[in-house]
């Protein structure tokens, strides 16, 4: 709970003075992330999708949004419920079985699986989950949208597809940001023998502060190739997206301690890192929606 509230902590501290929205990528990069990946789609993907980028991009920071601050206590904690959504603490899953904890039907099998390692959901995070689930939902509304009984059936599962494309679109950019698969999430934790930040301002001082101030749109969009992939299956997919991002937890923090992270910060590698991080989640994005769409059509 002590993990669970510091991440709460972090978000509060992340609040904007004008209001709801939180700045976790910033809302900047959550919606820079969206545009680009609905730049990026194929032609073939339907107009009312393509069509749909306003929404799809304000959609991106809507689970943060979920989280409350000035709503009453009972109302917050609910939106806390959520949190373990955002990420997962690979390193508390032990290297023999991570593949087999992972492999879990569902949520609550995974679940089940960490009470028996000492671990809880609250603590390790259910990111991996998440994304799937709501890729699953998103394959599901394109099948109903080809079968359509009336005009106005499918415009009714047009509206579910695009919230659940819209909020898919957070967890996959939220994966793409190392610190949200691992321990060290905000400040390096346990033995530290290079020096990396410590302070308990890292996570914003990455997502908000420096991409709030260094990255634009044409960052992200020029790292985005036209080519889209289809996934053979969804979890294998994701769970490489979560992996490649971890692989990338201490190359962040030596980009850190070497230009350390922040609005005045203006190292073309901290940028690039940036950068590249960002449009790898743009680049997942699109893959998952154009997978959905396209093997909707499967039997």
């Amino acid at each position: 709970m002590r993990r669970l509230a510091a991440r709460y902590a972090l978000l509060l501290l992340a609040l904007p003075l004008t209001g709801h929205s939180t700045r976790r990528w910033g809302e900047r990069g959550h919606i820079m992330a969206a545009q680009a990946a609905v730049d990026a789609l194929p032609s073939e993907m339907p107009g009312f999708f393509r069509a749909a980028r306003p929404q799809l991009a304000y959609l991106n920071p809507e689970p943060d949004r979920w989280r409350g601050g000035r709503e009453q206590e009972a109302d917050r904690a609910l939106g806390e419920a959520g949190a373990p959504e955002h990420f997962i603490d690979l390193e508390l899953l032990p290297p023999s079985r991570r593949a087999q904890i992972l492999a879990a039907r569902d949520r609550h099998d995974y679940a089940d699986s960490l009470r028996a390692l000492g671990e809880r959901v609250q603590t390790v995070g259910v990111l991996p989950f998440a994304t799937l689930e709501l890729a699953q939902r998103l394959r599901i509304g394109f099948r109903q949208w080809r079968g359509a009984r009336s005009a106005q059936e499918r415009r009714h599962i047009e509206a579910r597809i695009l919230n659940d494309a819209g909020i898919l679109g957070h967890y996959v950019t939220d994966a793409a940001n190392p610190a949200h698969t691992t321990i060290h999430f905000n400040g390096w934790k346990g033995p530290n023998p290079n020096g990396y930040a410590t302070d308990s301002r890292f996570h914003s001082r990455f997502e908000s502060g420096f991409v709030q101030a260094a990255i634009r749109y044409d960052d992200i969009r020029s790292l985005v190739p036209r080519a889209a992939r289809v996934f053979p299956d969804l979890r294998t997919a994701i769970l490489a997206h979560i992996a490649e991002s971890h692989a990338r937890v201490e190359p962040m923090y030596a980009q850190d301690k070497a230009t350390p992270f922040g609005v005045d910060q203006t190292s073309p590698a901290a940028k690039a890192f940036a950068a590249e991080r960002l449009a790898a989640g743009s680049r997942m994005l699109r893959d998952l929606w154009w997978t959905a769409w396209v093997t909707s059509a499967d039997p």
